[in-house]
């Protein structure tokens, strides 16, 4: 449980990061190139790019801290799994602000930040935090951590077969010679 809540922790702050990223990015494009009074579909778009911008920063903070200990090898897998689950996150939040816009005509730019930026978002991460860590950063797939680590015997890099970080293998397992 102490592992869980340390990895949520580390989840969050990425998460925090990610959302000053997308929240400012979002209202620099709403009030300037992606303006309701020049374009219709403004909030869209704004939400769109910067959505984007943080699911690149989310993901270069996830794999090499949040979920570190579970990356593999296949990071261009990796890479696509966690954008189809980000993009799953960006269309809760999108459908969250299209709604509030266009159905419940709900259409200030105080509105659009709470749809998008407050309620969006707390639907999306509860479902990309669930998805990272069941699937795509999943301690069952792939290998527990990078394939090769510095060895201090003889400045060889040592192969990774299970063992822990500092290349000494885990309880009940041999290391090759």
């Amino acid at each position: 449980m102490r592992k869980l809540l340390s990895q949520f922790a580390r989840f969050g702050v990425i998460g925090a990061g990610g959302f000053l990223l997308d929240f400012g990015i979002f209202n620099l494009l709403l009030f300037t190139v992606f303006d309701p009074k020049n374009v219709h579909e403004g909030p869209l778009f704004a939400k769109a790019v910067s959505t984007c911008v943080a699911i690149l920063f989310n993901w270069v903070g996830n794999r090499f801290w949040t979920f570190r200990e579970h990356r593999g090898k296949q990071l261009v897998r990796e890479g696509v799994e966690f954008a189809v689950v980000s993009l799953g996150g960006l269309v809760i939040g999108l459908g969250c602000l299209w709604i509030s816009h266009y159905v419940l005509g709900l259409d200030s730019k105080l509105a659009d930040n709470i749809s998008s930026n407050v309620i969006g978002l707390g639907l999306g991460t509860l479902f990309r935090f669930a998805l990272y860590r069941f699937w795509v950063f999943s301690p069952r797939r792939g290998e527990p951590a990078p394939a090769v680590f510095p060895s201090a015997e003889g400045g060889q890099g040592a192969q990774r077969l299970g063992g822990t970080a500092d290349g000494v293998p885990a309880s009940g397992e041999t290391r090759p010679v």
